[in-house]
């Protein structure tokens, strides 16, 4: 029937999975290596502040980000400054009431967030939320 009686002229009934842990722990070893590349974005060093983190029930949150040599990020596109104003505009035409978090590195001086802070609300953005590390930023 497909069972080995030891005379060398009959079937094999196991399966050979040699080849197959092979290519799975291969495909392992590529994962393992390639995933941490794959991580993109911008490096963005947040300050730190002690304030309870926010419930976000929306999936879809639109993060504008400043990294500390003034690029600017519309979540995970980089956008010229000069494009900022319009790109927010049509943001908050196509949602209204469309929430934004606003992630500025902690070397990023106060006036240009305030200034991006200003233009979010000049787009019609009512809602722009502060991204900050948590743990107090107050040294003793």
């Amino acid at each position: 029937m497909g069972m080995s009686s030891g005379d060398g002229s009959g079937m094999m009934a196991e399966i050979n999975v040699t080849p197959f842990v092979d290519v799975m722990l291969v495909l392992l070893v590529i994962f393992m290596v390639t995933t941490p590349l794959m991580v993109s974005g911008m490096d963005v060093d947040l300050p730190r502040a002690d304030a309870p983190p926010m419930k976000v029930d929306d999936e879809d949150q639109l993060v504008l980000s400043i990294t500390a040599d003034n690029r600017y990020w519309i979540n995970k596109s980089e956008i010229p400054i000069e494009e900022l104003d319009r790109r927010l505009t049509a943001i908050a035409k196509e949602n209204p009431g469309q929430n934004v978090f606003l992630k500025a590195d902690g070397s990023v001086t106060y006036e240009i967030v305030t200034q991006l802070m200003s233009a979010a609300k000049a787009a019609g953005i009512e809602k722009v939320g502060l991204v900050t590390q948590p743990g107090s930023g107050i040294e003793e």
